[in-house]
């Protein structure tokens, strides 16, 4: 086959240029950095293919849930073992996903399957003071903050894109705060500040 042609074949089997690595600082109503905060990148338009991910597991234990905040996507299942000598009663009334797992030790017989895209507030029926978080998301890119408030998003095509962000700190039910974004072939960073006064 001659070169010239290669190179054409080539060239054009090539992927879609890949932007570099996107970092996001979250920061509360004072500017200090936001730690749990969720960042998702959705294409302005369109649908990007999104894969559930592998089990994932919230467990109760010193009658707290850990994680506080679950980032998984459409489809994952989520397993509540419960580590405590007391029982618990886990459950979610919230529209992206409404179950109960009534008064319960060690491990549940199935886990549960967060089929819908949005977020699930998760509480115990006994202990009050129990609450957790599982952000649902339909796309394929995403992030939470670490302690110093910034995550990391790769892999995304350059394009136009909504970044989202969420944090628990904000009012109850507040949607996720969204600004439009343009994502090239070289790093960037953004920062997003949320009216969250202190983290609950």
């Amino acid at each position: 086959m001659p070169a010239v042609r290669l190179a054409l074949l080539l060239a054009a089997a090539a992927p879609l240029v890949q932007a570099a690595p996107l970092s996001v600082t979250v920061t509360d109503a004072a500017g200090k950095p936001l730690a749990d905060a969720v960042v998702m990148l959705e294409p302005a338009t369109g649908k990007a293919p999104v894969k559930p991910l592998p089990d994932v597991e919230i467990s109760q234990a010193k009658r707290q849930f850990n994680p506080r905040v679950t980032l998984i996507t459409v489809g994952t299942r989520v397993a509540f073992p419960n580590f405590d000598t007391v029982r618990h009663h886990v459950y979610s009334f919230s529209q992206a996903k409404t179950f109960e797992l009534k008064l319960y030790a060690g491990v549940p017989a199935a886990p549960i399957v967060f089929d819908k895209p949005g977020l699930a507030v998760l509480g115990c029926n006994i202990h009050d003071r129990m609450a957790a978080w599982v952000v649902v998301a339909d796309t394929p890119w995403f992030a939470r903050t670490a302690a110093d408030g910034t995550a990391r998003i790769d892999g995304a095509p350059a394009g136009a894109y909504r970044l989202a962000a969420w944090h628990p700190g904000l009012p109850a039910n507040s949607a996720p705060v969204v600004q439009n974004l343009l994502i090239g072939s070289s790093e960037q960073r953004e920062t997003v500040q949320l009216a969250v006064d202190a983290a609950p």
